[in-house]
C-alpha cells in the first residue's frame, strides 16, 4: 500500500513478517495501517491503546487464528464500509471469492475488488481473504510483486493451502459474525 501519510502521522511503526507497518490512531481507534519501507524508523507504542494494538498484531503473527478486537474508524463510501464490514465476518483460514462476496452484498465483483483495494486497515480488516475465482486475485491494487506475496503469506499463515486457494469457494459465507467494536464512517 502506498504511504499517503507523512511518517509523523503514525503513532507506532512495527516490524512484522510482512515488512514494516505504520499504524495511525485517533481517539482510541485505528484509522490506518500502511506497509512502509524498511528505512522508516521504528516507533514504539506510547499509550495503553497503542500497546494493545502492538500486542494484538504480534499475537496475530504468532497465532494465525487470532481475531482482532480493536476499535476501528474507517473513512469511505457507504458501499466501501459495507464491504469492509463483511470482510471482518470471513473467519481466519477461510476465503471468499470477489464474486461470492458481491453476491452476498448484492453488488458486482469489480466493485468489491475496488473496495478491497482501498481498505485503509489491511491485515486487521482481512481483505486478503477475498480471492479471485481462478487464483489469488490482487492485493492493494496490485496483481504481482511484493503486495501479492504479502497476500499469499497471509493466506498461508492462516492455514489456507495453495490447492484450497485454487479451489476458492464462491458461495457466500453463512457463518457471519457481528463486530460491535468496528466504527465505520461514510
Amino acid at each position: 500500500m502506498k504511504n499517503r501519510y507523512h511518517i509523523d502521522a503514525y503513532n507506532l511503526v512495527l516490524d512484522s513478517p510482512l515488512g514494516r507497518l505504520g499504524i495511525a490512531c485517533r481517539n482510541q481507534h485505528i484509522v490506518r495501517l500502511d506497509y512502509l519501507d524498511r528505512t522508516v524508523p521504528l516507533q514504539a507504542a506510547s499509550t495503553p491503546f497503542e500497546r494493545e494494538v502492538a500486542v494484538q498484531l504480534a499475537r496475530f503473527f504468532r497465532q494465525s487464528r487470532h481475531r482482532f478486537t480493536l476499535p476501528l474508524q474507517m473513512q469511505g463510501t457507504a458501499f466501501q464500509c459495507r464491504v469492509w464490514d463483511a470482510l471482518g465476518a470471513i473467519p481466519p483460514g477461510e476465503t471468499l471469492t470477489y464474486g461470492g462476496l458481491a453476491a452476498q452484498l448484492g453488488s458486482g465483483a469489480r466493485a468489491v475488488g475496488n473496495a478491497c483495494r482501498y481498505n485503509p486497515i489491511s491485515v486487521i480488516v482481512p481483505c486478503h481473504r477475498v480471492v479471485a475465482a481462478s487464483g489469488l486475485g490482487g492485493y492493494s491494487g496490485k496483481t504481482d510483486g511484493q503486495q501479492l506475496s504479502r497476500k499469499q503469506w497471509l493466506l498461508l499463515h492462516e492455514g489456507n493451502t495453495l490447492q484450497a486457494l485454487k479451489m476458492a469457494r464462491q458461495t457466500p459465507n453463512n457463518n457471519r459474525h457481528t463486530h460491535s467494536q468496528r466504527t465505520l464512517h461514510a
